[in-house]
């Protein structure tokens, strides 16, 4: 990321920056890192194609978004198990 004028966000501008954002939104402040990561699994929950997943999240490798980033959520684990169940008949 940049400045309006181009340069580079000095670290610890984006951190207030990011601060100020959450508190504006009222919700609970977390890293950024974290937000990227909820992001990863609410885009693999609404079951978006990886690869789009990847070019939001501007990841170069397809493995950082779906083995770092993306974690499974319990009812799409739930939704799965069930999916499995109804193809084998149980």
């Amino acid at each position: 990321m940049t400045t309006r004028y181009g340069t580079p966000i000095e670290p610890r501008n984006f951190q207030r920056s990011w601060q100020t954002r959450c508190e504006k939104a009222g919700v609970r402040p977390i890293t950024v890192h974290d937000a990227r990561r909820t992001c990863a699994t609410l885009l693999a929950d609404l079951d978006v194609h990886p690869r789009v997943a990847m070019q939001v999240l501007r990841h170069a490798r397809f493995s950082v978004t779906m083995e770092i980033y993306t974690q499974v959520s319990s009812k799409a684990t739930r939704e799965a198990l069930k999916r499995l169940g109804d193809s084998l008949g149980i």
